[in-house]
């Protein structure tokens, strides 16, 4: 049980419905929904009576109501005992597509844990559709997300760009790809590859590039770093974005190349999202920050 889900019954009780309470806390009414039916689940007791016309409290919320709002008091008198320092040295919880890891996220926990030394970071990998859920329903602080040019923002969250890059072909550099300048869709036909699971845009992104034509997927994946070891140990290539190669320790040491799609423009971003909220804890929101300021010095 999270406090995140009963601040969301007591705003449904407050406002009268499901579809007002997600306006107002600037969530999508399913995502909403599915929040509170897990905590109904944890409880044992429907506390939404749901119709046609909407959802509202039913008897059973109503009694537990007083106890919810008791709880929610607590937890506010808990932090205000516990001043700034509950804010400064809680866990922050990033969830992370595995993109960009060296040129950006190392460098971003070494600069956070030297300003915030009694701050514990948590990196989990995990896939986009994963890590929105996590981040609306409070499991993570932020997080890193590809995008591809084009993509939708969901509303319920607050996007920034920090990252835009390019599709390569990642190989070993014995690799008769790599010394092609670039590499064609029908070379991708003709060597073993190791794809993202569905779910990563990447998986969305080289099926459509291969426009309908059965790609020879010998492996599955999740996450671009399981890809670039498969990769060096010769197992065949993959498709990244450029951010998650270059500079990359086994890109640096001579092990991995990576070369452009011949004919493709496309733009992969990376997004840093997190949760819309009137309040951000002070932690979370200073690793946004140094997050952003890493990725102009990148752009720069």
């Amino acid at each position: 049980m999270r406090t995140e889900q009963l601040e969301y019954i007591a705003a449904v009780t407050r406002v009268g419905s499901l579809r007002r309470a997600a306006e107002e806390l600037r969530l999508s009414q399913p995502a909403l929904s599915e929040t509170v039916r897990n905590l109904e689940r944890e409880l044992g007791v429907d506390l939404l009576e749901r119709k046609r016309s909407g959802a509202t409290m039913s008897a059973s919320g109503r009694e537990l109501l007083p106890h919810i709002i008791g709880v929610l008091e607590a937890v506010d008198r808990l932090r205000a005992s516990a001043g700034e320092q509950h804010r400064i040295s809680r866990t922050v919880r990033v969830g992370t597509v595995n993109a960009a890891t060296v040129p950006l996220l190392i460098p971003v926990l070494r600069e956070f844990r030297a300003t915030h030394p009694v701050t514990q970071v948590e990196v989990v990998g995990a896939q986009q559709t994963d890590i929105r859920r996590a981040l609306l329903e409070g499991g993570f602080d932020l997080g890193l997300v590809n995008h591809l040019e084009g993509d939708d923002v969901r509303a319920e969250l607050e996007s920034t760009e920090l990252l835009r890059g390019r599709p390569v072909v990642c190989v070993r550099a014995d690799s008769p790809l790599a010394a092609a300048p670039s590499v064609t869709v029908d070379d991708l036909l003709g060597v073993p590859l190791i794809g993202m699971r569905s779910g990563y845009v990447m998986h969305r992104y080289v099926h459509r590039l291969l426009g309908g034509r059965d790609p020879a997927f010998a492996y599955s994946t999740d996450g671009a770093e399981m890809g670039k070891l498969m990769v060096a140990e010769g197992l065949g290539a993959t498709v990244l974005p450029d951010f998650s190669v270059v500079g990359d320790p086994l890109e640096r040491s001579g092990a991995l190349v990576c070369r452009p799609i011949a004919g493709d423009s496309t733009r992969v971003l990376l997004m840093l999202e997190r949760r819309r909220a009137e309040s951000v804890p002070q932690a979370a929101g200073e690793l946004h920050e140094e997050f952003v300021r890493r990725a102009r010095e990148l752009f720069a």
